[in-house]
């Protein structure tokens, strides 16, 4: 598992991404139902849950190139479920659920630019040794 130490505190992306598709399946749970929301719904829960899945397939890549692939997949991923989030919230109006929901959105977002900063890193260190 990678793990990313900053001031002390160790952040594991693993189990930053399943926390995060969890905390998504828990959202979910709270959202109105409607015959839109449900298919919304079901994209939100998919691409969150691949983020954290894709993340995993990176780390046992079995090339830098694959590893990048994945990577770039995640953040794909990573930026469809901002969509999904934003998607939601725009069509349910309740405050309480507007929160949560807000704070999902940032995680997403900086979901994304972990992702993207992994890339950029794995891409510069690929060029270096070529």
């Amino acid at each position: 598992m990678n793990k990313i130490q900053n001031e002390n505190r160790v952040f594991d992306l693993e189990e930053r991404t399943y926390n995060f598709a969890k905390d998504i399946r828990s959202w979910v749970k709270n959202l109105p139902k409607s015959l839109i929301n449900i298919d919304d719904m079901k994209q939100l829960i998919r691409s969150s849950g691949s983020i954290g899945a894709n993340y995993i397939e990176a780390n046992e890549a079995l090339s830098k190139k694959d590893f990048i692939m994945r990577m770039r997949i995640s953040r794909k991923e990573s930026k469809e479920t901002s969509y999904w989030i934003k998607l939601i919230l725009d069509t349910i109006q309740e405050a309480e659920l507007d929160k949560e929901g807000n704070r999902l959105l940032d995680e997403s977002i900086q979901l994304t630019k972990i992702c993207s900063s992994i890339i950029e890193k794995s891409l510069k260190s690929q060029s270096n040794s070529v």
